[in-house]
Formats: structure tokens, sequence, C-alpha cells
């Protein structure tokens, strides 16, 4: 810039030198300044044509200029250039960013000083129901119509989090919401909101587990202290004292199979899913089931002490000469509980068939039985831990009611499942399913 303005004062002092040689003193001056104002118009000018140049549209085209002018210009393009370079780095970041947020599992919904959505992830427009382009910029609270959500939005203080109903697509399917605000920047508030659906059911399911436990072991405790207290207090014939203690003996054969099962879920549940080294042959397996088969169908004790005869037409179809890879005794469980179920819940001259079969990817144990049958709306819960169908009837034949979630637990672990098959008054199906990659190569 230093150079122009000495030009400047050059082109003037050589003006105003030879006006005054050729035309006097005031010519001098008078040619001074015409330099200045030719000087200064051109100045005038080149800034006009920079100002259109900057309010263009393109300013990275080549500029036709030269000297001062160019380099200016060249400059500008230059700084232009990098604030482009920082701005397309910002931009990649928060798309990044925003990504990220769209991932989250959780919901992100932003909100203004006001309560106004500014902005959400698509996980909090299916926890909260949101449209993006219905609901931005309306107030949170008109939208969440929760009176938990509106008591918790109105505190000063967010310190925890609170549960609230989230947008069900059904209404079987009831899901739950933890949602929190935190503050941040000049008094925007940041929503978070959490899907503890599952959280929530397992909660439900330990405590509906305790208390079907407590239950189930409080009944015959309450029996054998009963008659702890009779042989006590009371006087009793050899006889009398004997059919009591037979009865004890019931209750407590039924607590310790139900802490039997216990232990076997829980092993089942915090063990590792089993390997390809044990063998088991299904005949020997089919050999053991199918003789206590026959003895739980011959004599049914019920709690009364008295034997009841409950003979079926038991039909094992010939076991294929197989060798299961897994193990056994998870094997013999589950296969013992669907043939014990089917013998307790049939009624006497009832037909039970068991029998074995396979095709290219799976294996197939199916136990028919000729039984009352379950209605279509149990059929769902029926591998839940201590659901039954007929509580009286279960107690009466004996069930723990954890036969079906241990053999539910023993086909998964080993890669299969439980189907389940009924129709009321025809009778029900039950078949544990394995990969044929559990069956040992034939030689």
């Amino acid at each position: 810039m230093l150079l122009p303005i000495l030009s400047l004062f050059f082109w003037m002092a050589l003006a105003a030198v030879v006006g005054g040689w050729l035309w006097g003193g005031l010519a001098s001056v008078l040619a001074a300044l015409l330099v200045a104002i030719v000087c200064f118009g051109s100045m005038a000018w080149k800034l006009q044509r920079l100002e259109r140049w900057l309010a263009g549209p393109d300013l990275n085209s080549d500029v036709l200029w030269r000297g001062l002018w160019l380099e200016i210009a060249q400059r500008m393009q230059r700084l232009i250039k990098q604030r482009d370079k920082q701005v397309a780095v910002h931009q990649q970041r928060l798309q990044h960013f925003l990504q990220a947020i769209q991932a989250s599992p959780n919901g992100v919904t932003l909100l203004d000083e006001q309560g106004r959505i500014e902005w959400f992830n698509d996980t909090a427009a299916a926890h909260l129901g949101l449209d993006i382009r219905r609901d931005l910029l309306q107030h949170v609270v008109h939208l969440v119509r929760d009176p938990v959500f509106s008591r918790y939005f109105a505190q000063d203080q967010h310190d925890v989090e609170v549960v609230i109903e989230g947008r069900s697509v059904s209404v079987a399917h009831n899901v739950k919401l933890s949602v929190q605000l935190h503050t941040y920047g000049e008094g925007r508030q940041l929503l978070l909101t959490r899907d503890i659906t599952s959280v929530a059911l397992a909660d439900a399911m330990r405590r509906d587990f305790v208390a079907n436990v407590s239950h189930e072991i409080r009944t015959p405790l309450t029996v054998l202290s009963g008659f702890v207290e009779t042989l006590q207090s009371i006087p009793l014939s050899e006889a009398e004292r004997q059919r009591y203690l037979d009865l004890m003996a019931v209750q407590a054969s039924r607590m310790q199979s139900l802490v039997a099962d216990l232990l076997t879920l829980s092993q089942l549940e915090g063990s590792l899913p089993p390997g390809m080294s044990e063998k088991v042959s299904v005949q020997e397996l089919m050999a053991q089931v199918a003789s206590d088969a026959h003895s739980l169908s011959a004599v049914l004790s019920g709690q009364d002490g008295e034997q009841r005869g409950c003979v079926h037409e038991l039909l094992f179809d010939t076991a294929p000469p197989w060798v299961l890879l897994g193990v056994r005794s998870e094997l013999l469980s589950a296969i013992s509980n669907l043939v014990s179920n089917a013998v307790r819940y049939t009624p006497a001259g009832g037909t039970i068939r068991v029998a074995w079969t396979r095709d290219a990817e799976q294996v197939i144990l199916s136990v028919s039985d000729t039984g009352a049958g379950i209605a279509p709306e149990h059929l769902p819960r029926l591998s839940e831990r201590f659901y039954r169908v007929d509580r009286s009837r279960s107690r009466e034949t004996g069930g723990t009611g954890l036969g079906l979630a241990i053999t539910k637990h023993v086909a998964q672990r080993h890669g299969g499942e439980l189907r389940i098959e009924s129709q009321v008054g025809k009778g029900s199906t039950f078949s544990l399913v394995l990969p044929t990659s559990r069956l040992q190569p034939q030689a």
C-alpha cells in the first residue's frame, strides 16, 4: 500500500515542477491538483470494480487485473478458500455427530429456552410419537401428554429420571420409557429417553418368580408344620401316625422336586452352551424315559396319600440308533418333562405317543397326547416359570410348573427350540426340535 502513495506523491511533485517551469507558480499547483484528481478517480473506479467483484456470485474466478489490485484479489481468494475448507470440515463433523446421535439407542431431543422442540433423532420420534415435519418448534409438554412428565418438566431440578408411558404399537405391548432432562447452553435443555420395557418386564418377572416360589414352598411347608403339630400334640395310633408320616413324605418330596428344578434352571442359565464332545445314545435315553413314564402312569399319589390308577396307553415308537452330541442330563431332563407332563395331564385311558423324526435340517422328538387340550391364549406363556393353565389340576398331579421352562432352556442351549401345538378337546403335541448338527455323523 505504501508504493501507490509514494507513486502518487511522485507524480504530483513532477506535475508541479513541470507546470511551474512551463507556466509559472499557479500552474504548478493546478498541475499537481489535476494529477491528484486523476489518481483518486482511478482509485475510486478500481475500488468500485473491487466492490462489484466481491458482490458477485463467484469469487474464485480468474481476475484480469494487475499490480496491487491483483494481489488484493488473490489474497481474498486464498482467505475464502481457507474459510470454505474450515466450513466443510465443521459441516462434516456436524454430520458425523448427527449420525452418531441417530444411531444411538436412546432418544435425544433438543429444546430451546421456552421448551420448544428444535431437533430430535429417530429413536426419540419412535419413543414419543413425534413427526419431524409437524412437531418442530412445538412445546414438548403439548406433545408428551403424560401427567408424570408434565410435573417433572415443571420442576426446577431434574437430577433424577422418571418413568412414563411410551407410544405403544399395540394394546398388548406396553412401552415404558425412562426420561431425564439435562440443561446446557443458555437455558436450553436436552431430553434423553430410554426404552426400559424389557427391564420393567424382567423386574416384574423377578417379582412374580419370587412370589411363585414363596407360594409353592409355603403350601407344603404349611402341610408339614400342621402334621408335625398334630404328631406332637395328639396321641395317635400307629396306623394314623404312619399315614401322617406318608403324607409328610409326599410334601417333602414335592419341595425336593421344586428345589431340584430351581437348581436345574439356575445351572442352565449360568453355564456355557454345551459342546459336541459328549455322546448320548437315543435308544438308551428313551429306554429310561419309557420306564419312568410307565411307573408314573401306573400310580399317581395325591395330597391325601391315596393311590389312584392312571393307566394310559403309552406308545413309544422304536428309538432310532442315533447318537446326539450334547449334555445327557439336560436332554434327559427335557424329554422326561415332556413325557411326564403328558402322563400327568392326560386322563386315564388316554393315549400318549412318543416318536423321533428328522429331515435335512432338524431332529424332532414329538410327544402327543389325547388330553383336554390347551386354549390358544395360553400357548405363548406355557414355557414361563410357574405358569399353569389350571393350578388346582397341577397340584393334584404334583407338577412344579418349571418343566416346560427347563425344556425350553435345554432346547435353546442345544441350538433348537420347543414347539407347542394344541386344540381344546383333541389333545396336544409338544416337540423338542434340535438341529441335525447335534447328530453324530454316521460311519
